[in-house]
């Protein structure tokens, strides 16, 4: 059997599923895409996560797009996390032209041109439906570590949750929490200490400090209701097709820690809501976080460990995480590790660093007979990658360079007019976007210290008032204007004492019992 034929075998074999799939494009050897030999990923295994990688300029956000609107188109809703700004073109159909007609011929795939039903949501005040989550909604133990707290620190923490739950004071913003600090160590710090413990006010000060540095990143926006529902995310449209979320983030780059927060709490609602899947037909919900390594990149120990528990975990619940990235090792090695679905594209090799770190990432692909995998990764060209998946059974499918699909959806970004035509015809921003600001612990706990301060005017005011001094000046007493003489004052004072135990001397009191009632 010729080269040829016996590699397209290995590829439809490890690339034939009992259940759905998508096609990403054509197998490439020796250089030339095979139109009848296509790279498929199941949808059964979609659950068990991605990566998405290669160096600037190479193709992964279109990659990424494409394979997002794939899973739309099979009834999959998705979530997208925009940090550029270039994915909200999915919203609207492609346009073909000569490239995309000669690419998808090479690859035996025919070109549709087709759009998504998007729904654009938002951090900050840019438009779009906004998202929004509640302190309490965090916990103590998520909310410590987005505050990288030290174990005191999060035990105080805990402290005012409990405190908050036991008293019916709601945490729904930062402004609830920093007042409950206030009053820890202020009008409240009695009742802590007795029924709590005793709070360093040096941990609280340092508590105050990180959570007004969140601030700065724009978190008091985040912070507060309406909540946002995970339910919302799983929608499909009159036709069947998933709806496509894209979080526009392009405001917060600059903003790790407020991305983290977000991303944190997003996928820990999500894991918590959903109720257990085990293996489905397709995930239940898809969601791509695109320059993942902003949330890696300063986040704690604390910080890490949270997420790779999440990524483990969330899989059951029908729910797949997909990351995209420049290189693969941005992405911590325990997560690394559980992403089943590989997408790379080139890296390029510029000092004797870089061709480590290719080497390195070469190891985590599949041994192949037909590739030499360190300089494919080098050489592949633009809308080209390798790929290797899961099959239904969990083993990885035969590595292939892949000429990949052109997207069905616009290759760029909505303007202005388009943004406004989607953000008005959202269902869901006239449920979000109205401004919440119900009682909670901060009005609760000022309204208490201001009728205790208007009450103890009150008490002061039916007070008894003292009767005046009289302006007649009476004549001082003997003993009176000895202790005022500074000439006489010894004297004066040892007179006072005689004349005292004289005077109880002649009310019949001797020395024994006077000593008995404690006169003297």
């Amino acid at each position: 059997m010729e080269r040829t034929e016996k590699f397209k075998l290995h590829i439809k074999e490890g690339n034939t599923f009992k259940g759905d799939s998508i096609i990403l494009g054509g197998a490439i050897l020796d250089g030339q895409p095979l139109s009848d030999c296509n790279v498929c990923i199941p949808l059964k295994t979609l659950n068990r996560h991605g990566l998405i990688a290669g160096a600037t300029g190479t193709g992964k956000t279109v990659t990424l797009q494409i394979i997002a609107e794939n899973m739309a188109a099979k009834g999959i809703p998705v979530l997208m996390m925009d940090l550029k700004g270039d994915l909200s073109g999915i919203a609207v159909a492609g346009i073909s032209n000569p490239k995309i007609e000669e690419r998808h011929r090479l690859i035996g795939v025919p070109y549709n041109s087709v759009g998504n039903t998007v729904e654009l949501m938002t951090l900050s005040k840019e438009n779009g439906m906004r998202l929004r989550a509640t302190v309490s909604e965090f916990g103590p133990v998520l909310f410590s570590k987005i505050l990288e707290l030290n174990d005191t620190q999060g035990g105080i923490v805990a402290v005012i949750f409990k405190f908050a739950d036991d008293s019916n004071l709601p945490l729904l913003d930062l402004k609830d929490f920093k007042r409950l600090l206030q009053f820890i160590t202020d009008e409240g710090k009695a009742e802590i200490e007795k029924n709590y413990g005793r709070i360093s006010e040096a941990s609280v000060g340092t508590i105050m400090r990180k959570v007004i540095e969140l601030e700065t990143q724009g978190a008091e926006l985040f912070f507060g209701e309406r909540s946002f529902e995970v339910s919302d995310l799983v929608r499909v449209d009159q036709n069947g097709r998933g709806i496509v979320s894209i979080v526009r983030l392009t405001d917060i780059q600059d903003k790790p820690k407020l991305f983290s927060t977000f991303m944190l709490q997003m996928l820990a609602e999500i894991y918590a809501s959903f109720p257990e899947a085990g293996d489905l037909e397709k995930p239940k919900l898809c969601v791509f976080i695109d320059e993942a390594h902003l949330i890696f990149k300063e986040a704690s120990k604390a910080l890490l460990d949270q997420v790779e528990a999440i990524i483990k975990l969330i899989r059951s619940k029908g729910i797949g995480i997909f990351f995209c990235t420049q290189n693969p090792y941005d992405i911590p090695e325990d997560v690394l590790a559980q992403l089943g679905l590989k997408v790379q594209h080139a890296l390029r090799a510029f000092t004797d660093k870089d061709r480590k770190a290719i080497n390195k990432t070469a190891e985590n692909y599949p041994i192949s007979e037909f590739y030499k995998t360190e300089e494919l990764l080098t050489s592949i060209g633009i809308g080209q990658a390798l790929i290797t998946a899961l099959n239904e059974k969990g083993i990885p499918t035969p590595l292939a360079a892949t000429h990949l699909r052109a997207p069905s959806s616009r290759m760029g970004v909505l303007n202005a007019e388009e943004i406004d035509r989607i953000t008005a015809a959202s269902l869901l921003s006239s449920k979000y976007n109205v401004e919440v600001d119900r009682q909670s612990a901060y009005e609760i706990l000022e309204a208490k210290l201001n009728n205790a301060k208007a009450q103890t005017k009150e008490e002061e005011a039916e007070a008894p008032q003292p009767k005046p001094k009289s302006s007649v000046r009476e004549e001082p007493s003997v003993i009176e204007k000895l202790s005022k003489n500074t000439m006489v004052r010894q004297v004066g004072n040892t007179v006072m004492r005689e004349v005292a135990r004289g005077l109880l001397g002649v009310l019949g009191l001797g020395g024994s019992t006077r000593r008995k009632k404690g006169l003297f």
